[in-house]
């Protein structure tokens, strides 16, 4: 069977909320988290900025990030996923995230100094890139990679 064929469409804004605008045509990771500030605090160390809080004041349920304008993640309260589909946080790590990083050695002292696991020092490997892997507050872990 042959995958059904989808006409390029270019993204169109929709606006439900005067406080949130979203872009159809997107795809992004969302992470379950016990603590949804500690753990976008997290990826904001690895170049990740705020786009949207909610709710705006107070303690969030649910944060969205953006990288370079092409890499985005939201993290919402792991609640959201008992309420809205009726699952339960197993034990450890749900994901792995990969992102990409300048200066790898900067960035592993950066987050050593903010007492940020690290799961495995740099690397170099075989096809050329550098790797280390740290874990995020929930425990996931992030490899984080340079290019030669």
């Amino acid at each position: 069977m042959r995958p059904a064929r989808v006409a390029a469409q270019a993204p169109r804004t929709i606006s439900r909320s005067p406080s949130l605008v979203v872009v159809a045509l997107r795809a992004f990771p969302v992470v379950y988290a016990s603590d949804v500030e500690a753990s976008a605090s997290f990826w904001e160390l690895l170049g990740f900025r705020r786009h949207v809080q909610l709710p705006p004041d107070g303690k969030p349920g649910y944060i969205g990030l953006t990288r370079d304008s092409i890499g985005e993640l939201a993290i919402t309260h792991e609640q959201w996923a008992a309420d809205r589909n009726g699952l339960q946080r197993g034990s450890g790590p749900r994901f792995e995230m990969y992102i990409y990083v300048e200066d790898l050695d900067a960035v592993l002292a950066r987050l050593s100094e903010e007492k940020v696991m690290i799961l495995r020092e740099a690397e170099d490997m075989p096809w050329g890139e550098r790797i280390a892997t740290v874990a995020d507050p929930e425990g996931n872990p992030v490899a984080l990679c340079e290019t030669k």
